[in-house]
């Protein structure tokens, strides 16, 4: 059987030259075939790191949120036989919010290798500048739409945080941010804890915490950019 290569891509533009690590570039002439979160984003993102590599010999089979187990089933069979392959998300690291987590469960399932490669994470990197909790932490994806049931869900999160220390992550599609961004402000307490991480590893890189009562007087504008949103709340340790 052949191995998976987890394979990280960039989170910003023009920023492959500090951010992929040599492994990357050692491992990437030695595939053909690859499976990709966008065919058109992973080829430009090979391409971009001018490792000689000729595009037109290579494969690209797409995985996305609507692929299905027997799909994945059916484009992993040139592994089992024994093909590398390469795993590339559109953005960051594949397998973390990512469709690329489907391809390594069945590759676990069949007992195949899966090898995962240094690279960028938005997440991961927000957090370590967070100067929040690094211990306790859950990545909880995106919060609901519905106004309602997105401050429900804020005033859940922050009471977890404050119940456990425990951070909470999350994440918005770029042109909703300026909306998450002012109902974590009118729904979260003053006192708790906010770090607002954008543009990470990119060219308006910023990442700043503030309390919610600071943020209140100088709120950032996010624009439509990639950004992390991080809480923390008052821990209230509970006495036994």
């Amino acid at each position: 059987m052949g191995t998976v290569y987890m394979i990280p891509n960039v989170i910003a533009g023009g920023t492959a030259d500090q951010v992929i690590a040599p492994q990357v570039r050692e491992i990437l002439p030695k595939l053909k075939y690859f499976l990709v979160e966008d065919v058109r984003t992973a080829r430009r993102y090979i391409s971009s790191l001018k490792l000689g590599i000729r595009i037109e010999d290579l494969v690209f089979e797409k995985v996305d949120k609507k692929t299905g187990p027997a799909e994945i089933g059916h484009l992993m069979r040139p592994v089992l036989e024994g093909k590398d392959v390469g795993v590339i998300s559109e953005s960051g690291c594949p397998g973390v919010a990512d469709p690329g987590a489907a391809v390594a469960a069945f590759a676990h399932g069949k007992g195949i290798k899966v090898v995962p490669m240094v690279g960028p994470s938005s997440l991961l990197l927000a957090l370590m500048a967070s100067g929040f909790n690094g211990q306790s932490f859950a990545f909880i994806g995106y919060l609901p739409i519905d106004k309602a049931q997105r401050r429900k869900r804020i005033i859940a999160v922050e009471k977890k945080s404050e119940e456990e220390n425990q951070t909470q992550i999350f994440i918005e599609t770029p042109y909703r941010n300026e909306a998450l961004l002012g109902a974590l402000l009118r729904n979260l307490k003053p006192s708790t804890k906010l770090c607002i991480a954008r543009d990470v590893t990119g060219e308006e890189e910023f990442v700043v915490t503030k309390s919610v009562g600071e943020w209140k007087k100088s709120a950032p504008e996010l624009k439509k950019v990639p950004t992390v949103f991080l809480v923390q709340g008052q821990f209230n340790k509970k006495k036994g």
